[in-house]
C-alpha cells in the first residue's frame, strides 16, 4: 500500500509506480488504467490524488486520455524523452488530443517478453513462458561445453567463421532426431538459427514481401502477431479448435485473399495445449496444395510431447511445410540455438536470408548441443522434465478448480488456457502489485479485445498462496 512520506507524496508515489511499470513494458501500449474509482480503491487513496498522478503521467507523455473512456498507456511513450528541451511541449498537446487505438495490438507482446527478462518479484511467475531454472539444471551441459572446449579445438572454430548453414555435426544430429519423428530432413535441408523465433523470422522474410497475407492461429503465440505485423504482414486469424484449424475458415481466406504462409503450432498448441489430428492435417496440406501456400510448422515443444503425436511436416514430408524448432524450452533459453527444416528448392534462399542476418550461428555451443542429443543426454533430460511437468500440471489443475476456475481447453503440455470469468487485463494489472506477471488472453489475438481468459504456466502455478492471491483480487472485481 501506498503510504505518505516526508521525501514523497501519495500523488508522486502512485505515478511513480505506474510510470515505471510503463517503461519497463509491464504495462503494454494500448493497456487501459483503471478507472479513476477502481485505482483509487485499490491503492487506498482518495479520487483526487489518482486523478493528480493521472495528470502527471500525461504531462509526461506516458498516457492518453480518450473521451469517455478512460486513460490508456501510449504507444509512443518509450520514445518520447521527457527531459529533452520541448519535450513538456509535447506532451502537454498530447493530454489534450486523444490519440486512436492502434488497429493490432500484437506490440503488447513485448509487455510479456519485457516481464519475463525484468522480474517483478521473486516469487514464480504464472505468465512466464518458460520452465523454471531450476529444472533445467544439469551436470551434463557444463561437460559437453568443456568437451568442445579443448585448447585446440576452441582456438579452430574461433578464430574463424563457422559453416553457413551451421555445424554440420549438429545439423547430422537433428537430422536423426527428426527421423524419430518421422519428419525426413537430411542434413543439407537444415539450417541451424539463433533460436526457434529467428527460424520463424528467416522464413518469413525469405517468403513474404510486406502486405502479404498470412493465415495464423488464433488464440495463438503473441510474438508471432507482432512479429509479422511490425513486417507489415496482413494477419488472417484462423481459429484453432481442438482437432486443429478451423477448416472453413482456411478456406475462405484461401479464395478471397490468397494467402502466401500459414503459421501453426500442431503438437501441444500455445496457449490452448491442442494437438492436431490426423483428419484435420490431411486437410490442412489439401488446402496448401490447391492453394498454393506453404506451411511454416512451429514444434516448439516436441521435446514434451508424444513422439506419435501429429505432425504436418511428418505427412506431408517437407514438400509444402517448413519445419521449426529449438532448445530454449527444455534445455538452455540463453545458448539460443534453434533450426529449420526445409524443401530442397527452397534451402539456398533460407540460407541467404540467414547470412543477411547473422552470417554465421556460434560453433562452440551448437557443438555442444550435437554432444547433448548424441550422447542421449538430452532424451533423457526431457523424460525427466516431462515426468515433472505432469505432476505438476495436476496440482496446479486441482488448485485452479479448488479457487473457481474452470478450462476452456483441456489440460496438456506446458501451458493452460483458463477462464477467469473477469477481465484479465485489469485483472493483471492489480496482480503486478502482488508481484505476479499474468498472460491475459487479450495478448493471444490479432487484435485486442477484452477477455476473460489468461494461459497459466503449470510449471509455475503450483503454491496455493498464488492462487489465494488471485482468488481474492478476482471476487474483489466481481
Amino acid at each position: 500500500m501506498l503510504m505518505k512520506t516526508a521525501a514523497q507524496s501519495l500523488t508522486e508515489q502512485l505515478a511513480t509506480r505506474f510510470g515505471e511499470r510503463i517503461r519497463n513494458r509491464l504495462l503494454a501500449p494500448g493497456a487501459r488504467l483503471p478507472s479513476v474509482r477502481q485505482c483509487a480503491q485499490q491503492q487506498g487513496v482518495s479520487p483526487s490524488t489518482v486523478v493528480a498522478a493521472y495528470d502527471q503521467l500525461l504531462a509526461q507523455g506516458l498516457v492518453e486520455a480518450r473521451k469517455n473512456r478512460g486513460f490508456f498507456v501510449r504507444e509512443m511513450a518509450a520514445a518520447l524523452d521527457t527531459h529533452a528541451p520541448g519535450a513538456m511541449n509535447q506532451v502537454a498537446s498530447a493530454k489534450i488530443t486523444a490519440g486512436a487505438p492502434s488497429p493490432h495490438a500484437p506490440v503488447n507482446a513485448t509487455a510479456l517478453i519485457r516481464g519475463m527478462f525484468h522480474g517483478s518479484s521473486d516469487k514464480p511467475q504464472p505468465g512466464m513462458g518458460v520452465l523454471p531454472p531450476q529444472w533445467l539444471e544439469t551436470t551434463f551441459m557444463p561437460a559437453a561445453v568443456r568437451k568442445v572446449t579443448g585448447t585446440r579445438a576452441l582456438q579452430e572454430f574461433s578464430l574463424q567463421y563457422g559453416e553457413p548453414a551451421g555445424d554440420s555435426g549438429l545439423r547430422r544430429s537433428l537430422s536423426k532426431k527428426l527421423a524419430g519423428l518421422n519428419v525426413p530432413a537430411l542434413p543439407a535441408q537444415i539450417v541451424t538459427t539463433v533460436g526457434a523465433t529467428h527460424a520463424l523470422d528467416v522464413v518469413s522474410r525469405t517468403l513474404l514481401r510486406p502486405g502479404d497475407h498470412v493465415m495464423v492461429e488464433e488464440p495463438g503465440w503473441a510474438v508471432e502477431f507482432a512479429r509479422l505485423s511490425a513486417l507489415g504482414m496482413r494477419i488472417l486469424p484462423v481459429p484453432r479448435r481442438a482437432d486443429g484449424p478451423d477448416l472453413a475458415v482456411m478456406a475462405q481466406y484461401c479464395a478471397a485473399h490468397a494467402p502466401k504462409l500459414f503459421v501453426s503450432v500442431s503438437v501441444f498448441h500455445n496457449p490452448t495445449g491442442y494437438c492436431l489430428t490426423p483428419g484435420s492435417a490431411h486437410r490442412v496440406l489439401q488446402l496448401a496444395n490447391e492453394h498454393n501456400f506453404h506451411i511454416v510448422e512451429d514444434d516448439t515443444y516436441s521435446h514434451l510431447a508424444p513422439v506419435h503425436a501429429t505432425r504436418l511436416c511428418a505427412l506431408d514430408g517437407l514438400q509444402r511445410t517448413i519445419y521449426v524448432s529449438g532448445f530454449a524450452k527444455i534445455l538452455a533459453p540463453n545458448w539460443r540455438v534453434g533450426f529449420l527444416a526445409a524443401p530442397p528448392n527452397l534451402v539456398e534462399r533460407l540460407l541467404d536470408t540467414k547470412l543477411l542476418a547473422t552470417l554465421t550461428t556460434p560453433a562452440l555451443l551448437e557443438k555442444a548441443l550435437a554432444w547433448c542429443i548424441d550422447q542421449g543426454q538430452l532424451r533423457r533430460h526431457a523424460e525427466r522434465i516431462r515426468t515433472r511437468l505432469d505432476l505438476a500440471r495436476a496440482r496446479s489443475v486441482k488448485l485452479a478448480l479448488a479457487h473457481g476456475c474452470t478450462f476452456a481447453a483441456e489440460p496438456a503440455g506446458l501451458f493452460g488456457w483458463v477462464e477467469t470469468g473477469v477481465d484479465t487485463d485489469a485483472l493483471s494489472q492489480r496482480m503486478l502489485d502482488e508481484g505476479y506477471l499474468l498472460a491475459p488472453g487479450a495478448l493471444f489475438h490479432a487484435s485486442r479485445q477484452p477477455s476473460t481468459l489468461m494461459r497459466i504456466n503449470f510449471a509455475t502455478t503450483q503454491e496455493v498462496a498464488f492462487w489465494k492471491v488471485f482468488a481474492r483480487l478476482r471476487d474483489a472485481m466481481n
